[in-house]
């Protein structure tokens, strides 16, 4: 039987999603997950939600120990991994509001520079053993929900501000990137390395990227469409979970 591991932020963390909820504190041989599992059941599926950042957002991304939290999911004996977390887009076709599965990431591995970057990058292909099947079957749900969604598309993780300069989003997109997040790369190196089927279910809010004759959204703006699309994320979780084999 599956057991599905998420790792979320953002509203996606909700244990109202579950059934029979209960919180647990779990250490690995790494120190502390980010914060306390939410273990429970979605359509009779055991499901382990892990927040990325801790309850409220108290812990900063760059603070996360990343290998403690997929240690903590893969020792509660998850089969899969699924993460949610909201990004930032570089093409004009991927809206905001609308949901991203990447398969392709690249790792930005070292410190932003405040504006540029100098050290190196690492393309990191979503391949073994990401099941490519676990994609398909979100993107056939997000169809049934009517939700509008990019596949196959290159993810580029940053450490520093949200907001990105123009001359960093020309160089993002040199580098063949689509979208921007803060967090998600190294958990899917580290799931990789794990063995855990994964994927991501990103959140386009446009945050990141100025566009080129474009103003740059509100904040405001922002959180408004991360409300929308973690109301989408619930719901796609809860309907897709119990398909997954």
């Amino acid at each position: 039987m599956p057991k599905i591991g998420i790792i979320g932020g953002s509203g996606l963390d909700d244990p109202n999603i579950l059934k029979e909820s209960q919180e647990k504190e779990v250490e690995t041989e790494f120190g502390k997950p980010s914060s306390a599992l939410t273990t429970g059941l979605i359509d009779g599926v055991e499901v382990v939600i892990l927040a990325r950042h801790g309850k409220d957002h108290s812990i900063m991304p760059t603070k996360v120990n990343f290998l403690a939290n997929i240690m903590a999911l893969k020792n509660e004996g998850c089969t899969h991994i699924l993460a949610a977390t909201a990004v930032g887009s570089l093409r004009a076709e991927i809206k905001p509001g609308n949901l991203v599965f990447p398969d392709q990431f690249i790792d930005f591995t070292c410190h932003r520079n405040l504006t540029f970057f100098t050290d190196r990058v690492v393309h990191t292909p979503m391949s073994k053993p990401y099941d490519k099947n676990l994609r398909d079957i979100l993107c056939q749900t997000s169809d049934d929900l009517s939700f509008e969604y990019n596949k196959d598309v290159t993810v580029i993780t940053i450490e520093g501000p949200r907001f990105s300069t123009k001359a960093e989003s020309h160089m993002f997109r040199n580098w063949g990137a689509d979208i921007i997040n803060m967090s998600t790369c190294p958990e899917v190196i580290l799931a990789n390395e794990l063995g855990i089927p994964y994927q991501t279910i990103a959140m386009s809010t446009d945050y990141d990227c100025w566009k080129e004759n474009e103003a740059p959204v509100t904040f405001e703006i922002v959180l408004e469409t991360m409300k929308i699309n973690a109301e989408k994320v619930k719901q796609l979780l809860i309907k897709v979970i119990p398909k997954i084999k």
